[in-house]
């Protein structure tokens, strides 16, 4: 069964509601095997298109993840990226902000991690967080040093939402794609979950008691969720609501999004001059001789 991006693809204005999007759907794999034959098959596409789109140096591919804690993205990147060269991918893990960073605006830690042209960069979360756990917690604009006059709450979200699609706007116009993944976590998978991580010695390190209090505002996070994705998925910069119950299934759906999002740039080696032609030609008479 074919896997079609665009069965995930929250359209331009359209109105969210996540309940209606699914946390599981039918596998795209019938065994173990065969989703690990599967996705070693869109590794290697995505490999390939990665070395292509580093010699042709044209444009740049930011993948942005966000998700409720224990969503899977550490989990999906690492499977997903497997492979790639690391010459030309870089991952950037955006934990709470440092005094320099809150002294900036919002976006400014994220433009200073931004993928040069030929790479793939990879935001573990990102500049959302600045309309996702700082919405759901609202003291937490205190600390960012703006000005009272800024600080209302019944405008301060649609404007950081105009600022990120004038950001995204702004990057794609300048040869940087942006592709977003949600990845859609139900209730109870996340509390299965983080009982798998009690369970496992090799997972405690993962679990906090913050993880269980922020458990609380699930439906704070969603409704803040929602809003983001209505107002910030655009044609050049989409948002894909990733079913995460599965780990296997979602890591098979990003993945087959990515090759997708790379294979549509239409790259291609740069073309050998005639200059160029005479130099490999020296270059090899040298070392035959």
């Amino acid at each position: 069964m074919k896997i079609a991006a665009a069965d995930f693809l929250v359209p331009p204005g359209d109105k969210v509601r996540l309940g209606k999007w699914p946390t599981l759907v039918r596998p795209y794999y019938e065994s173990k095997e065969q989703y690990e034959d599967l996705l070693e098959k869109h590794v290697k596409g995505l490999c390939s298109l990665q070395r292509l789109h580093y010699a042709s140096g044209r444009y740049a591919l930011l993948l942005i993840f966000q998700g409720m804690d224990a969503a899977g993205k550490d989990g999906t990147i690492r499977h997903v990226m497997t492979g790639v060269n690391p010459q030309g991918c870089e991952v950037f893990s955006f934990k709470q902000p440092s005094s320099e960073e809150l002294k900036h605006d919002f976006l400014w830690r994220a433009a200073c991690r931004l993928p040069e042209r030929g790479r793939i960069g990879i935001f573990n979360r990102s500049y959302y967080e600045d309309v996702l756990v700082v919405r759901v917690h609202p003291a937490l604009l205190q600390n960012q040093g703006l000005p009272d006059e800024l600080l209302d709450e019944k405008s301060i979200w649609e404007e950081r939402y105009r600022s990120i699609v004038d950001f995204e706007g702004h990057l794609h116009r300048n040869g940087t794609r942006v592709i977003k993944f949600y990845l859609h976590l139900s209730h109870e998978e996340q509390r299965r979950r983080f009982l798998e991580r009690i369970d496992d010695p090799d997972k405690n390190w993962k679990l906090s008691p913050a993880d269980i209090t922020e458990r609380r505002y699930w439906d704070d996070y969603k409704e803040a969720y929602e809003a983001c994705l209505q107002a910030t998925s655009t044609r050049h910069a989409p948002w894909y609501v990733v079913p995460a119950d599965d780990k296997r299934n979602a890591r098979l759906i990003v993945s087959q999004i990515i090759v997708d999002a790379l294979d549509d740039l239409h790259m291609a080696y740069p073309k050998i001059t005639a200059e160029r032609r005479r130099e490999l030609e020296s270059i090899r008479k040298s070392l035959e001789g």
